[in-house]
C-alpha cells in the first residue's frame, strides 16, 4: 500500500521521526497525502466534486493543498507541510520530497499540461517555486526560495531568482540532502563576484602605486625648480 511506504520512508529522511504512531498524527505532510490518496481515487472514478471537497478540507487542516488530479509516485514525503501547493496537472515521481512553502505551480490560463513533472528522487527547498510544464530530471535538488522556470536535467542542483545550475555538482542517486542544497555549494555567479572584487582590488593596487610614483616625479620635479630658481 502506497500510504504505508510513504510513512516508512520517513524513518529515512526525517531524523525527528520516532515511531509511526506520532506521524500519523503529529505530521501534516503525511496527513495531507492520506486525504489526497482517498480523493486522487475519488477523481478517476468520476466522483470529481467529491474529490475537489476532500481535497479542500485537507487544505483546512494541514495547510497543504494538492489537487486530486495531481499524480504523485511513492515513498512521497512532504516535510513539515505548511504552504505547499501541486497544482493540477503535476507530476511527481517516486522518492521525492518537498519542504515547507514549496509550488508546483501553473503559467498559464490554458488548458492542458501547465505545471511540473518530477522524476525520482528529486528534493525541493522550502519556499522553492517551480513554475510551469517544465521537468526536473531524476535526482535534481531545488534550493531554499529559489525560482526555476525551465526545465533541468538529470543530477543537478539548482539555486537562486530565477534557478541557476550550479556546476560541478553531481548528485549521487543514494544521496539525501537536508533542504536540496548544503553550504559547500559551487555557485557560479558567487564566483564571479568573487573574481570581479579580486580584479578591483587588483586595479586599485595599481593606481596606488602609479599614484605615489607620480607624487613622488612631482616632488622631484618641484625640488629641480626651486634649485634652477635659487641657482638664477
Amino acid at each position: 500500500m502506497k500510504f504505508i511506504e510513504d510513512i516508512q520512508s520517513i524513518f529515512d529522511r526525517d531524523p525527528a521521526a520516532r515511531n509511526i504512531f506520532e506521524i500519523v498524527t503529529c505530521y501534516s505532510g503525511v496527513q495531507a497525502m492520506l486525504f489526497y490518496r482517498l480523493a486522487h481515487r475519488l477523481w478517476r472514478l468520476e466522483f470529481k466534486w467529491l474529490a475537489r471537497f476532500i481535497s479542500s478540507l485537507a487544505r483546512w487542516f494541514t495547510g497543504v493543498e494538492i489537487h486530486p488530479s495531481a499524480v504523485i509516485g511513492r515513498r512521497f514525503f512532504i516535510d513539515h507541510g505548511m504552504g505547499v501547493v501541486i497544482g493540477e496537472t503535476a507530476k511527481i515521481g517516486d522518492d521525492c520530497t518537498l519542504y515547507h512553502g514549496v509550488t508546483l505551480g501553473g503559467t498559464t490560463w490554458q488548458k492542458g499540461k501547465r505545471h511540473p513533472t518530477l522524476g525520482n528522487n528529486v528534493v525541493i527547498g522550502a519556499g522553492a517555486k517551480i513554475l510551469g510544464p517544465i521537468t526536473l530530471a531524476d535526482n535534481v535538488r531545488v534550493g531554499s526560495n529559489s525560482v526555476v522556470v525551465k526545465s533541468i536535467d538529470e543530477s543537478q542542483t539548482v539555486v537562486g531568482v530565477p534557478g541557476r545550475v550550479l556546476k560541478n555538482n553531481q548528485i549521487k542517486s543514494d544521496h539525501f540532502d537536508s533542504y536540496a542544497v548544503g553550504g559547500d555549494v559551487d555557485d557560479p555567479t558567487v564566483k564571479a563576484i568573487n573574481s570581479i572584487l579580486v580584479h578591483l582590488h587588483d586595479v586599485d593596487s595599481q593606481l596606488h602605486k602609479v599614484s605615489k610614483e607620480l607624487n613622488i616625479k612631482d616632488q622631484k620635479d618641484t625640488s629641480v625648480n626651486d634649485l634652477e630658481i635659487e641657482s638664477k
